[in-house]
C-alpha cells in the first residue's frame, strides 16, 4: 500500500512539475539553450577538439543542479509555506513518503534532461567516448548534495525568500561551475574559491570521466562527496515542515 501510495504521489509530483513553466524553463529550456548557443560560437575556447565536447558533461552538470536544487527547492518552499507538506505528513503516505517521491520525481526528471542533452550533444557532433557509468555515479552523488542544498533553503526560508535565494544561487554557480565556462579562464581567487562549491566540483568531475586523456580531480572529487554528506544533512537538522 504504501509502496502504491509513494508511486501515485511521484506521478502528482511530476504532473505537478510538468504544469510550472518557470521549472520547465529551469530545468529543460536553458540548460539546452546554454549547449546549443555556446557550441555554434568560439566563447568557450579550450583545449578541447570541439566546444561540445566541454559543453555536454557541464551541462549535464547544470541539468543536475537545476531539478535537485531549484525545482525541487522552490516547490518544496511553497509547499511548506501552505501547509501541504504538514497535511501530507498527517495521512498513510507519511513524511517519509513524501520525500521518496519527491526524490522518484527528481531522478524521472534527470533522466529526461539527460536524454535530451546527450541526443541534442550527439545531433551537434558529440561523441561518447566512455566513462559513462562514473558519470552516472557523479550525478547521483551530486543530485544528492544539490537536493540537500534545495530542502535546506526550502524548509528554513519563507517562499519568497528561498524562490528568490535559488533563482540567484543557479545564477552564481552557472558562472563558478565551470558549466559553460572554463574554469581557468576565471581569476586565480575566484578559480579557486568556485573549485570549492559543488557545481564546479560536478561539472569537473563529470567532464574528466568522460573524456579520454583528462587527468581525474581528486580534489573536487572530494568537494563533492562533502557537499553530498554536509547539504543532506544540514537540510535534516534545520528543516521545518511549517513556516
Amino acid at each position: 500500500m504504501k509502496a502504491a501510495a509513494i508511486r501515485a504521489q511521484a506521478r502528482i509530483e511530476m504532473l505537478l512539475t510538468v504544469r510550472r513553466g518557470e521549472s520547465l524553463l529551469v530545468t529543460l529550456v536553458i540548460p539546452i539553450g546554454i549547449l546549443v548557443f555556446f557550441s555554434s560560437v568560439d566563447a568557450v575556447n579550450t583545449t578541447y577538439k570541439e566546444p561540445v565536447d566541454f559543453l555536454v558533461p557541464g551541462v549535464l552538470a547544470l541539468a543536475v543542479m537545476s531539478s535537485a536544487m531549484v525545482s525541487l527547492g522552490i516547490a518544496t518552499g511553497y509547499e511548506r509555506r501552505y501547509g501541504v507538506l504538514k497535511r501530507l505528513g498527517s495521512t498513510p503516505l507519511s513524511r517519509a513518503g513524501l520525500l521518496s517521491a519527491k526524490t522518484l520525481n527528481v531522478l524521472a526528471l534527470e533522466v529526461l534532461q539527460a536524454t535530451l542533452i546527450v541526443l541534442t550533444g550527439l545531433a551537434l557532433g558529440w561523441t561518447v567516448t566512455g566513462g559513462i557509468v562514473l558519470a552516472v555515479v557523479l550525478l547521483l552523488v551530486g543530485t544528492v548534495a544539490f537536493a540537500g542544498i534545495g530542502m535546506l533553503l526550502a524548509g528554513t526560508l519563507r517562499a519568497e525568500a528561498n524562490l528568490a535565494v535559488a533563482n540567484g544561487l543557479f545564477l552564481v554557480l552557472l558562472f563558478l561551475g565551470g558549466m559553460a565556462y572554463p574554469l581557468a579562464k576565471l581569476p586565480d581567487a575566484i578559480e579557486t574559491f568556485a573549485k570549492a562549491l559543488p557545481a564546479a566540483a560536478l561539472s569537473e568531475t563529470v567532464r574528466a570521466a568522460v573524456t579520454p586523456g583528462v587527468g581525474f580531480p581528486t580534489g573536487e572529487l572530494v568537494v563533492l562527496i562533502v557537499w553530498a554528506i554536509a547539504a543532506p544533512l544540514a537540510a535534516i537538522r534545520w528543516f521545518r515542515w511549517e513556516e
